[in-house]
């Protein structure tokens, strides 16, 4: 497999910046998020079966509650954020193949959850407590700021046709383990994967089609990194 390693190439200061903005809050949805949960703060309601949210209060249901927390594609989706944008950081900045992926990843994850939480699971979920501070951080703020960061500072050209499937490998592994975590806790995170309910054949043709959809996400964003390149090239 081929490398692309550029080891003299350095991010801009507005560029390192951004990048620094952009994983410090993508890193602080993760923590806080996580804190409040093993802390049983967030505001206990009545959770339909089969999915997340039925676990002991207090200590007893800690470890619980942060693994129900880290099975979500929300979280997944942050934390591949933070990481691609912690790596673009460094100095000197790593061009490989697998960088590339998990920025690109990262990118189409996290507006995958944006668009989810707004079409499927915003009109049904009541914000209150400490939601009201993690919620919008972990799926409109971080979403929004990652877009603008790539689109502005990207870094370019690291989008090419090779990358677009391969994004697709982390959320492939998040659904392997969210249903056979499924399958051994009788749980899952959102009512559309809830196989206990609606069975595999159904849960399989949704997680199907948002699969495609998040093809097609990475595939617009190679689309438009397309364009950012050539009007980059144009002349003054």
């Amino acid at each position: 497999m081929q490398n692309h390693e550029t080891p003299d190439r350095q991010p801009t200061s507005k560029a390192h910046t951004a990048y620094a903005v952009n994983a410090g809050i993508a890193w602080l949805g993760i923590v806080a998020t996580l804190l409040i949960s093993a802390l049983d703060g967030y505001s206990r309601v009545p959770v339909e079966a089969g999915l997340y949210g039925d676990t002991a209060p207090g200590a007893a249901g800690a470890l619980a509650r942060v693994v129900d927390t880290l099975s979500y594609f929300t979280i997944w989706s942050n934390i591949v954020v933070a990481l691609s944008v912690t790596l673009l950081l460094a100095r000197p900045l790593r061009d490989t193949l697998a960088i590339r992926v998990l920025r690109l990843s990262g990118l189409l994850m996290i507006t995958v959850t944006a668009i989810v939480y707004q079409v499927l699971l915003a009109p049904t979920v009541d914000v209150e407590g400490w939601s009201l501070l993690t919620d919008p951080i972990l799926h409109v703020v971080t979403p929004l700021l990652t877009v603008v960061v790539w689109a502005v500072w990207g870094p370019r050209g690291w989008i090419t046709r090779r990358e677009v499937p391969l994004a697709l490998v982390i959320p492939l592994v998040w659904i392997v383990w969210m249903l056979v975590r499924g399958a051994i806790v009788h749980a899952y995170p959102y009512g559309f994967a809830n196989v206990e309910d609606l069975g595999y054949a159904s849960v399989a043709t949704t997680l199907f089609f948002i699969l495609v959809f998040g093809l097609v996400v990475a595939a617009a964003f190679w689309g438009i990194e397309r364009l950012l390149l050539r009007r980059q090239a144009r002349p003054d």
